[in-house]
């Protein structure tokens, strides 16, 4: 949630970052509420004085008043109630409104941000690695998993419909080799791993930013237990300190954890429909950063939540660029993200596979996590988060990657260990 004094103090800077964002945001009505409230909450203040006030000097009136007298004080005394109730349930009705609007307002940008509409117009920063060329015809991940008997889409769709799959033999030792490879390597660099819930509180999701905005793209149990399956593990880790006062000292927190992930993918009818790209669940390794609510700090864990998704990619021998999102891409919640694609050679392109994202204090504020710094005032906390490892993704770039010209598939040096020390996966399907 943005700051109300930001939209108060600089009105004009928040409406140019919602459109730089492509969302919607009635800075006018915010402000008009917020004015509202704040002359009803005053108005509310000085009847509530004036009640007490009154309410003792009739306490002694009523003492030595004749009946008649006790009766007329007795109602005067109920009349002052039932117009306080009256301007405080109006101020309510205010504060609802101005609540929900504030939640509808969109973090702004960084400067850094470049303009946009889509992810067509996210600009390149950086590459590593060259695009295998193959010299002998190459397949997709699903001809050659299938080819395998590594995978099963259409057991995946009887039991859960359409992209769903189930992972068999090896595909499924190489998905775990890769999330326990990603997940070990946080925990080197000092990152505290964590198994957390996977079902939140829905105002678990309106604190990391998730709703109001993206109902459509969670799964969401019944009325009775007021819960969601979560899209990311980000979720249950940012709200870890929900509600508490951090001290300087114990900050930053570095957390990483390895959970289940669920997606429904709403408005993608049609697209990316064969494999395993765009689907229902995967497991995905995430790091979150908590931190001081200083600037450079959060560029410097920005920076560095970035590297370490890249060294994954490194060490895994798959190419890949980064890319800085553009406004029409960014999201609500972000001040800027930076996407990873690593190639994908059936796509003939880039496909992404990790997103690094600063946020400033906007979830820490829904989430009312704050930390007591060096000067004994209380601040909100910045908060960040990055992908380590997405499963399905990264099958995808490890298999259509490293295949052999005889179907087996080449495995990198760091997932050996966790595969019996095989460098291959697979038997050869044709004779190379």
């Amino acid at each position: 949630m943005l700051d109300i004094k930001i939209i108060r103090q600089d009105p004009d800077a928040v409406r140019a970052g919602a459109a730089k964002k492509r969302i919607p945001c009635d800075v006018d009505r915010i402000l008009e509420l917020d004015a509202d409230w704040r002359a009803k909450s005053q108005a509310v203040d000085e009847l509530r004085k004036e009640q007490n006030a009154s309410s003792k000097a009739i306490g002694k009136a009523l003492a030595g008043a004749a009946p008649e007298e006790r009766e007329k004080l007795l109602a005067g005394q109920k009349e002052a109630k039932a117009e306080l109730k009256a301007k405080q349930d109006e101020l309510g009705l205010v504060r609802q409104e101005l609540d929900g609007l504030m939640l509808l307002v969109p973090n702004l940008p960084s400067e850094e941000v470049p303009e946009g509409a889509d992810d067509g117009d996210n600009v390149e920063l950086s590459r590593w690695g060259e695009p295998r060329r193959f010299d002998f015809e190459a397949r997709d991940h699903i001809s050659l998993a299938q080819a395998q008997d590594w995978i099963d889409l259409e057991a995946g769709a009887r039991m859960s419909g359409a992209r769903n799959y189930l992972l068999k033999g090896d595909l499924t030792l190489l998905e775990g080799a890769v999330m326990r490879f990603a997940l070990d390597l946080m925990v080197a660099r000092d990152f505290t791993p964590l198994s957390v819930p996977t079902l939140v509180r829905n105002e678990t999701m309106v604190g990391t930013g998730y709703f109001p905005g993206g109902e459509d793209q969670a799964y969401r149990c019944d009325e009775r237990d007021d819960l969601c399956l979560v899209g990311t593990a980000e979720v249950p880790i940012t709200a870890l300190h929900q509600g508490q006062i951090l001290e300087a000292s114990q900050l930053p927190l570095r957390y990483v954890a390895m959970s289940s992930c669920y997606r429904r993918e709403a408005g993608t009818y049609g697209k990316d429909t064969r494999g395993l790209y765009r689907v229902h669940q995967f497991q995905k390794v995430e790091q979150v950063v908590i931190d001081v609510a200083d600037e450079a700090q959060s560029i410097e864990h920005h920076q560095a939540i970035l590297a370490n998704a890249q060294d994954v990619l490194q060490q895994l021998e798959l190419p890949y660029r980064v890319v800085n999102v553009c406004g029409g891409d960014l999201g609500q919640p972000q001040v800027q993200k930076f996407d990873i694609e690593t190639w994908m050679p059936s796509r003939e392109g880039y496909g992404e596979t990790h997103s690094a994202s600063r946020f400033h204090d906007f979830q820490s504020r829904r989430l009312n996590m704050r930390y007591r710094d060096k000067d004994g005032k209380v601040r909100f906390c910045h908060t960040l988060n990055n992908t380590v490892a997405a499963s399905t993704r990264m099958l995808i770039a490890l298999l259509e990657n490293h295949q052999a010209e005889d179907g087996r598939v080449f495995v990198p040096e760091p997932l050996r260990a966790y595969l019996g020390g095989r460098d291959y996966l697979g038997k050869a399907l044709v004779q190379a």
